[in-house]
């Protein structure tokens, strides 16, 4: 067993992409472990691969043309109609959060993270980090969003889910929110989230 570490920039080169793929191709890949690194403009997966080497059990082809069929998943085979849609506004919260931000969606959560979510029926931040990937950084900015649509999900809460999501991250800062609903009705105070 073997390690190899590799730093894909946000903003990389093509070749920077194809020498990794090259890489996965050419080698027996026993586990990868990857993190997002993020700093503005200077943002990075950091990306930790543990191979045999020798790509005898991996099909070989060009690096641009590597097949990533087997690493996709299709999460409408893997959950049930329920998960699926819990799954489904989860992606459209973050597609519309990152472009807001103009950063790629998965700098926000990737797939596997969302996904690990809903397995998880994830609807407090202290289980949000417990998620592989899933920092202090990311529950500061994002899960107030994001909890509050696996809430209303997983809790049968009488939130707004995926509107009132967006309408929470249009906020600078968390607190600001919160103290801009307590001047809201009475009846609506019961919808703040302490």
């Amino acid at each position: 067993m073997q390690l190899r570490f590799f730093t894909l920039p946000v903003y990389c080169d093509e070749a920077v992409v194809e020498e990794l793929n090259r890489f996965l191709t050419g080698n027996r890949i026993l586990s990868i472990d990857r993190h997002f690194m993020q700093d503005g403009e200077n943002s990075a997966w950091s990306i930790c691969v543990c191979f045999e080497s020798g790509g005898a059990s991996r099909p070989q082809g060009g690096g641009e043309q590597v097949k990533r069929i087997a690493s996709k998943v299709d999460y409408r085979e893997v959950f049930n109609e329920q998960d699926f849609s819990v799954y489904a506004q989860l992606r459209a919260l973050r597609k519309e959060l990152a472009e807001r931000e103009g950063v790629p969606a998965y700098a926000l959560f990737t797939n596997e993270q969302m996904a690990e979510m809903i397995r998880r029926r994830v609807t407090s931040a202290m289980a949000m980090r417990e998620i592989q990937g899933v920092g202090d950084e990311r529950v500061k900015k994002y899960a107030e969003a994001f909890l509050r649509v696996l809430r209303e999900c997983y809790i049968g809460t009488q939130q707004t889910g995926y509107a009132s999501a967006l309408a929470i991250t249009a906020h600078t800062n968390a607190a600001a929110w919160r103290s801009e609903q307590l001047h809201r009705s009475p009846l609506d105070k019961s919808l703040v989230l302490l």
